[in-house]
């Protein structure tokens, strides 16, 4: 059905205004807001770079200033500031009446509880071995001292009566040197080469056993015959240098009485043992070679055959070493196929592990001697083993049986190192003169003691306090029952009166 509108009539109709109905182009707001309209966003105009002539259209970056930085320290300055040691402060008042470490006041009981001092010439001796340490406060006093303890006066008998002509001349003793941190285990051994030395003996020390066994040093097979053990000459060498320069009037005084087929072409007759030592600090091939030699030396109780005539008797021997731990596992050196290394596969380890063990056919020390080997606390690595090992001598000290069921047994599940085990396992010795394996734990001073450390601080001029029983009760309960360390670090703080 057509529609009755035609073409004619839509034509005829009214146009839309333009208002009506507002361009697209133009936003505007709502009616409700009371903003302005907003207008139309401009197209930005593009930069055109215009290029001249060999010019680069790349753009220009800005160049930082050379900031000036400051030069590394020298090789070796680091570990020497942090290993530095001042045994002297020339603002400490000088302790009037303080006496020195000799033959006699090593043994006398009455001065229990008093400070004594290093004396001069022996420091020399002492650094060589390097039985201080950074951490110990030696640079708040005008000159190094020790506190005399009741383990000092046990440790001065013993070293006494080894020297001495009584019954005990001779004797080897054998000690593992425990306790908590702070209680003076590192200065025990110090007191113990101080003795040494005042005795004349010949003192051997292992300053740091964990730079044995963390491959800082250079290690090779020690033959054809062994690969499976390793020596390391560089450590040999720096313990012949330290015995050299400790003991070297000593060693100058004997000369060498035995046969030493590996260094035959370079020992000649009448030779000093000074002499002999150098030639393993010289030639580092021939380092351990020179160890076993000078070791031999020092227990030897006769000449060889045709050297007779310079044979003279050794002296007694003092055997430190402090940090025994570090020895109880895995080294970090490496074997060709890449299996790690036990530290009782080094020779230097293995010869100082085998002293704990009793002789056989002759005392360990044949000539005397006194084997202290210590714990840390602070610087400990967690051995079970090793734990386990130290609560087996420690029973065999006091007269349990291995197969006693009281006797301690590690735990099966913990899969304890057998090697650790059989390094303590130190049996009755069937040799005179030869003591057990003994652990020793040091504890806390005494309140007497403790006072005569705390008066020696006042003496210096670092307590400006009124010492009493009161007093020093309350200091001593602080310190965890008079351990040593701590009551340095309460002593050592300076308080001024009003």
């Amino acid at each position: 059905m057509v529609s009755s509108f035609c073409w004619g009539c839509l034509t005829r109709l009214r146009p839309t205004p333009p208002a009506v109905i507002p361009p697209m182009s133009v936003p505007r707001a709502a009616s409700f807001h009371t903003s302005a309209v907003r207008l139309s966003v401009l197209k930005k105009k593009q930069n055109v770079i215009k290029s001249g002539f060999r010019e680069s259209n790349s753009p220009k970056m800005k160049r930082k200033k050379n900031v000036e930085r400051a030069r590394p320290p020298p090789v070796g300055e680091r570990k020497a500031i942090r290993k530095r040691l001042v045994l002297s402060n020339p603002n400490a008042l000088e302790v009037e009446g303080m006496q020195d470490i000799s033959a006699e006041t090593m043994v006398d009981s009455r001065l229990r509880g008093s400070v004594l001092g290093l004396p001069v010439p022996m420091l020399t001796q002492l650094r060589a071995v390097e039985a201080f340490k950074p951490t110990q406060g030696w640079s708040i006093f005008r000159r190094p001292g020790t506190v005399v303890r009741r383990e000092t006066l046990e440790l001065g008998r013993l070293i006494d009566g080894i020297s001495g002509d009584g019954a005990d001349k001779g004797k080897s003793v054998k000690k593992i040197i425990t306790g908590v941190r702070g209680s003076g285990k590192s200065v025990h051994l110090l007191q113990a080469m101080s003795m040494a030395f005042t005795k004349k003996w010949a003192v051997f020390t292992v300053p740091e056993p964990q730079d044995l066994v963390i491959a800082h040093t250079g290690y090779a097979p020690l033959s054809d015959e062994t690969p499976n053990l390793y020596v390391q000459n560089v450590a040999t060498a720096a313990l012949l240098s330290r015995t050299l320069a400790a003991n070297e009037e000593l060693l100058k005084g004997l000369k060498v009485s035995q046969t030493h087929p590996p260094l035959k072409s370079a020992v000649k007759p009448g030779m000093t043992l000074a002499d002999f030592v150098r030639l393993g600090i010289q030639d580092l091939a021939t380092a351990w070679n020179v160890f076993q030699g000078l070791w031999s030396e020092l227990t030897a109780t006769a000449a060889a055959p045709g050297l007779e005539s310079h044979f003279a008797p050794r002296p007694p021997m003092l055997v430190t070493v402090d940090g025994l731990a570090h020895w109880m596992k895995n080294s970090e050196y490496r074997t060709p196929e890449m299996k790690p290394i036990h530290a009782h596969d080094l020779v230097f380890v293995r010869h100082f592990l085998s002293l704990l063990k009793p002789g056989t056919e002759k005392a360990t020390f044949p000539n005397g001697g006194l084997l202290l080997y210590a714990t840390s606390a602070s610087n400990n690595p967690s051995v079970y083993s090793f734990e386990a090992a130290l609560k087996q001598v420690e029973a065999r000290h006091a007269g349990v049986k291995p197969s006693a069921p009281e006797f301690p047994q590690p735990d099966p599940y913990s899969r304890a190192d057998q090697r650790v085990l059989d390094a303590f396992d130190s049996p009755k010795p069937t040799v005179a003169k030869e003591e057990m394996l003994e652990l020793q734990s040091l504890s806390g001073l005494t309140r007497d003691e403790a006072r005569g450390f705390l008066e020696y601080f006042a003496r210096s001029g670092l307590l400006q306090e009124n010492i009493n029983e009161e007093w020093v009760g309350e200091k001593w309960s602080l310190a965890g029952g008079g351990v040593i360390g701590e009551l340095e670090k309460l002593g050592r703080r300076l308080r001024v009166g009003a």
